[in-house]
């Protein structure tokens, strides 16, 4: 089974290689993510998030992004953590020679603020804002597009709440 998916993945990736210094990704585009996370850095929540880039190179884009999770432990206890942050992402297409349209293969830094706001009975001395502060993240992630405009990700990495995400991306 490990040796079937390995081979698939090994020829998707080299199908993807070409000699031309171009791909999914260009100076100008602008980036759009909307995602869940597949996990949750927290005992519990469902993660969402999304992101805006602009490029300003071929290979590099910066922009912004949030995060949300919310867990309700119990009737009266309540967790909320709110990510909001800068990032930078190099694309690697062109260093790569990827030569096609539809896939974008990325990595990133991200640094932002964290608002983790607690409603908790259990444990009073929590107290209301305990673990806001900065965050560091970095970030791997790959794109294929469907259409021109419309496609998928997949980011691994510290990414606000969770580890990775997974949704729609949208190039304008």
């Amino acid at each position: 089974m490990k040796k079937t998916i390995f081979t698939l993945v090994a020829a998707f990736v080299l199908s993807s290689v070409g000699f031309a210094q171009n791909g999914a990704f260009k100076n100008g585009d602008k980036l759009l993510n909307v995602g869940v996370g597949v996990n949750s850095y927290y005992s519990g929540g469902i993660p969402i998030g999304a992101s805006f880039e602009v490029g300003v190179t071929d290979a590099i884009s910066v922009g912004g992004g949030v995060d949300y999770l919310s867990y309700k432990y119990s009737s009266m206890d309540k967790f909320t953590a709110t990510y909001i942050g800068v990032r930078g992402n190099y694309h690697f297409n062109e260093l790569l020679k990827i030569d096609n349209d539809d896939v974008d293969l990325y990595g990133g830094l991200t640094l932002g603020y964290r608002v983790f706001s607690w409603k908790n009975t259990s444990y009073p001395g929590l107290g209301g804002s305990y673990g806001s502060g900065l965050f560091f993240g970095a970030l791997i992630g790959g794109k294929y597009y469907f259409s021109d405009n419309i496609g998928a990700f997949l980011e691994l990495g510290a990414i606000g709440s969770t580890n990775a995400r997974i949704g729609v991306a949208f190039k304008f």
